[in-house]
């Protein structure tokens, strides 16, 4: 199915899901700063990271692909993402040059997004890359709010933390650079269409 011919269907399951991991993310914040539980909040974040593929499993298997999925899926792990980071780094559970490798990256992708839209480019789609690193760093940031807390494994999320960040981070960056070609050609694409 063409991205003209997508239905807007706005009354899915995935939908749903993904409004329900969006609503969390103010529950992750009152754990984090009102209750301060930050084994609480770290579980929140990483279930939330680890569900990320179930709306959009859904979505294929049973054939509930909308227009509005394929805009509320990739804001809900941008969303939980920046927050989470931001968050985190004001605990104090993550180095800051970690937190802002991570957040300035997806500052870029954020404003470039906008700035192709704005253009009027075509909608570029996610790359095994894309996804790899923001899965990596889904689970790197509650793994380092887990290691700060007072858990007894709170030593070995704080090593799990850093091999995720580690391997996480470079590829973060390589798909953003990745994005480059594809966000020309997408551009040429959206104003090709546009041409009366």
């Amino acid at each position: 199915m063409s991205e003209a011919q997508m239905p807007w269907r706005p009354f899915t399951v995935p939908n749903l899901i993904s409004l329900i991991r969006l609503g969390c993310i103010p529950v992750f914040l009152w754990l984090l700063f009102s209750v301060q539980d930050r084994w609480g909040a770290a579980l929140l974040l990483g279930a939330l990271g680890a569900t990320d593929w179930i709306d959009g499993y859904i979505a294929r298997r049973f054939d509930q692909i909308s227009e509005l999925g394929k805009i509320l899926d990739p804001t809900a792990d941008r969303l939980m993402l920046l927050v989470g980071i931001f968050a985190i780094w004001i605990d104090g559970s993550v180095p800051t040059w970690v937190a802002w490798l991570a957040l300035c990256r997806e500052a870029l992708v954020a404003v470039a997004a906008l700035l192709l839209a704005a253009l009027g480019a075509r909608k570029i789609e996610v790359t095994w890359w894309g996804k790899t690193g923001t899965f990596l760093l889904m689970f790197a940031f509650p793994f380092f709010l887990a290691g700060e807390s007072d858990v007894f494994l709170a030593p070995f999320f704080g090593v799990g933390a850093w091999v995720c960040a580690v391997i996480g981070l470079p590829i973060h960056y390589w798909s953003g650079f990745s994005y480059v070609p594809a966000a020309r050609e997408a551009l040429l694409e959206g104003r090709a269409g546009r041409k009366p």
